[in-house]
């Protein structure tokens, strides 16, 4: 198991960010753990919930980037958010960062609204997990 952790992000502790397992004919399995809309140094600076799920996802992207991976190499998503309502009142931002930073890649989701997060500012928290696959194996 690799850990990916972005080069100018400040270390977490005691999680990752994200893990790489490389699985049978060279697929890798990307793990990404919950991202939340702060940035590579752990500062909001937005409590928009629009603005943190922009965040969030650019998180994603980076931690994906490490492991060799692109945003359409994400098979599934699990999103919590702390307030349904205003993730629903979000929708049009949200849509737009989505469609801007993972592009029209539609993997299984997951939504749930969850009393809080470990991060007090934090409105949303989103982990993935994406599959790289291997080099095609020869038909010889």
């Amino acid at each position: 198991m690799e850990i990916l952790q972005p080069s100018d992000w400040t270390k977490p502790r005691g999680y990752a960010n994200g893990t790489m397992i490389t699985v049978e004919a060279g697929s890798r399995l990307l793990f990404v753990g919950g991202q939340i809309g702060w940035n590579g140094q752990q500062q909001f600076e937005s409590d928009d919930l629009g603005e943190q799920v922009r965040q969030t996802l650019e998180n994603i992207v980076a931690v994906l980037s490490e492991g060799g991976a692109v945003p359409s190499d994400i098979v599934r998503m699990n999103w919590y958010v702390t307030d349904k309502r205003e993730y629903v009142a979000a929708y049009p931002a949200i849509g737009e960062h989505y469609r801007n930073l993972i592009g029209r890649h539609f993997p299984a989701m997951t939504a749930v609204q969850v009393a809080g997060l470990v991060e007090d500012r934090a409105k949303v928290e989103i982990e993935v997990t994406a599959v790289v696959r291997g080099p095609q194996q020869s038909s010889e």
